[in-house]
């Protein structure tokens, strides 16, 4: 016989959840006790009655996700994932916040079974989600069953999520789900943990919206009015919101931070502070629950798990059922879903990329080449510009569709993605794609607004997600929009990001490769910096290798015997390097261009081959129209580097070029000085 879900083991498992989450906190002195409180019954009855997943196997790619955007509650669901089964062991929740445990401080993609994303700052949680959810669309139009619904196809999951306060708070939130709400992802559900509390105190003291005419506004299906001690009132819900496929569905729960502890629940002090050895026992008490032993998990509420556990196992088994006969009914659309989430690439991907590439223009024109490129070499790319695509930031790919736009393959059946101007949620939209596993998505906009992503960037980073963000106008060279519009510490900052590869390509072989580099070889995500003007063709020794460009640094103009001064350079300023070396040779100074497509890359070959670029005892000189820190600590201390030193100007781009000495005559003049001739 199934175990009875009684009213007495439903209070035992919220408790143990509840508890397992209080003693963890008070034994690292550390965390955030009353969200776990006050959420362990909406959570739990997500999970249980709600959610499909397979404890034994997290990458089942037919599960339900859940995304905690409050990742302060992380001990919430670290508990569930122990009590459920996966490889989060008791001994993981007793090490709750401990260097290399699988229970860090906020949930962590990577680091713990079970864990879908990793929700620290904010905002970032929901709007990943959005991402999630577009995804799983988009997989279902251009993957999934011809035949209708088909609860075994890819793309027919559903993404659940916890949201709070802080979350809606966040200026990031906002653009996300309006997005949500203009394309319709009614696979997304979230519940909004309204305990009108914050750190600071009652969420009045800075928050009196209306969060249902809001998300009304927005287009979503909101349902209000739910107490979160109400398991029906949840499940009923939550029933409700799945059922809802055009519309995102917000469910607003009623709840009460720390519930159980009478000296601070319903305030801002069941926060962010452990309960403290006076409280913990009273609060036990008053719940009925064992003071002793801490982290306690009653063998009612083990056998329990146990069971349903097995109970998810069997819906996987029925589903996985489906999925062959979904396959045997559909097998084109089977091996493509195959090949896009083995990350299938043809093998000469690079000289594909290449052909053509060789002649004039800007290096956002040539991205949009190759991006149109790739539209049928890689069928599972997807992405988009915010506001930007006639600034081919990224462009319009042809003949792939328009997400959201019925083009006879459904709302979901493009692959060009409108985000409008919001390149906040863009870059955590872009990272949720990445996550769902099936498309390798792009994003991009101007440079300068690179720091309104930088958040996203840096997740992307943390997660190790193959997220593209292209990036164009990339120095002054913007010319007459001014300094508020042009780009001088931003490639810099982005050299600054753990795991993150930046490229600054020089031409159209330098894009074409970057491209091909970060499909075949990246495990992370990847920028490209790129060109408002035109440049020319670089002239290449003819026994260049095109694959020296992987190396991130390649002599682009050698000299006959050791060189007098070597000069590196990046993307467009590249050619102004070779100019100048050519004029330095007038004036009988060998002078070599190292080109630096991707400085990361540079930095990881041998030092014997970048002590061949750069020899110790030759002058050097680093060109960039920007900071040039990262190419400056190329050159070293007693290296001459020719950046920007203060912000741009309004102006013509020759214009500026005179003025700020980015031209032929004067770098040449400056090197002369810096050698002494």
């Amino acid at each position: 016989m199934p175990i009875d879900l009684t009213p007495q083991l439903r209070e035992q498992i919220e408790n143990t959840i509840r508890f397992l989450s209080v003693d963890a906190v008070q034994k690292a002195n550390s965390g955030h006790p009353g969200a776990p409180m006050a959420l362990a019954g909406p959570v739990f009855e997500l999970w249980n009655s709600q959610m499909r997943f397979d404890p034994g196997d997290p990458d089942w790619p037919l599960r339900d996700r859940f995304v905690l955007s409050n990742g302060h509650a992380s001990m919430l669901l670290y508990s569930l994932l122990h009590l459920w089964g996966y490889e989060v062991s008791h001994e993981d929740i007793v090490n709750f916040r401990q260097l290399g445990s699988k229970t860090p401080g906020h949930p962590e993609y990577g680091e713990t079974p079970g864990v879908e994303i990793t929700t620290g700052p904010l905002g970032q949680g929901i709007s990943h989600a959005v991402g999630m959810a577009l995804a799983g669309r988009m997989t279902a139009a251009q993957f999934g069953s011809t035949r209708g619904d088909d609860e075994g196809a890819p793309g027919s999951h559903m993404i659940y999520g916890v949201v709070g306060d802080g979350d809606l708070m966040e200026g990031i939130s906002g653009e996300a789900s309006s997005l949500a709400g203009h394309l319709g992802v009614g696979n997304l559900v979230f519940m909004y943990d309204d305990n009108k509390i914050t750190i600071d105190g009652k969420t009045e003291i800075a928050f009196t919206e209306n969060v249902k005419m809001r998300y009304e506004a927005y287009g979503w299906h909101v349902i209000d009015g739910i107490d979160g001690r109400d398991s029906a009132g949840v499940r009923a819900a939550l029933e409700r919101g799945k059922a809802e496929t055009d519309r995102p569905t917000m469910i607003i729960v009623s709840t009460v931070i720390g519930l159980g502890s009478k000296a601070i629940e319903g305030t801002s002090k069941a926060h962010g502070n452990p309960l403290g050895n006076v409280e913990i026992p009273l609060a036990k008490a008053n719940m009925g629950w064992p003071t002793e032993p801490e982290f306690l998990v009653p063998d009612e509420v083990k056998a329990f798990f146990a069971e349903r556990s097995q109970a998810k196992r069997s819906e996987r088994s029925s589903l996985d059922a489906d999925m062959a006969a979904w396959r045997a009914a559909e097998p084109e659309r089977a091996s493509a879903w195959d090949a896009a989430r083995a990350r299938s690439l043809p093998s000469n991907l690079a000289d594909q990329l290449c052909d053509g590439m060789d002649g004039e223009a800007a290096t956002r024109k040539h991205s949009g080449t190759v991006l149109q490129k790739l539209s049928e070499l890689v069928p599972y790319m997807a992405g988009g510009s915010a506001d930007l695509a006639g600034s081919a930031a990224p462009p319009i790919i042809k003949g792939v569709g328009i997400v959201g736009i019925d083009e006879g393959n459904g709302r979901f059946g493009g692959r060009n993605i409108h985000f409008g101007v919001r390149e906040h949620a863009m870059g955590a939209i872009t990272n949720g794609m990445a996550l769902d596993g099936t498309f390798i998505p792009y994003s991009g906009t101007f440079m300068i607004f690179s720091d309104y992503l930088r958040p996203a960037i840096r997740l992307a980073a943390l997660m190790k997600l193959r997220s593209i963000f292209v990036f164009t106008h990339d120095s002054f060279y913007v010319g007459e929009d001014g300094p508020t519009h042009q780009p001088v510490e931003q490639v810099d900052s982005l050299h600054l990001i753990p795991g993150l590869t930046v490229f600054r390509p020089a031409d159209g072989i330098e894009t074409a490769m970057s491209y091909a580099w970060i499909l075949e070889k990246a495990e992370g995500p990847a920028t490209l910096s790129l060109t408002r003007q035109n440049l020319r063709p670089l002239e290449r020794p003819a026994d260049f290798d095109r694959e020296e460009i992987y190396k991130g640094g390649y002599i682009v103009r050698p000299t006959e015997g050791e060189p007098d001064v070597v000069v590196v350079a990046s993307g467009s300023e590249v050619a102004l390097a070779c100019d100048t070396a050519a004029k330095l040779d007038a004036d009988g100074i060998k002078a070599r261009v190292v080109s630096v497509p991707c400085l990361e890359l540079l930095k990881e070959q041998p030092a014997s081959y970048i002590d061949a670029l750069l020899p110790e005892n030759t002058p050097a000189v680093a060109v960039e129209a920007g900071t040039a820190m990262g190419l400056g600590g190329l050159v070293g201390r007693r290296g001459l580097v020719c950046g920007m030193e203060g912000f741009g100007a309004s102006g013509p781009a020759g214009t500026l070029a005179e003025h700020f000495g980015f031209t032929p005559d004067k770098l040449t003049a400056r090197i002369r000085t810096h050698l002494g001739k």
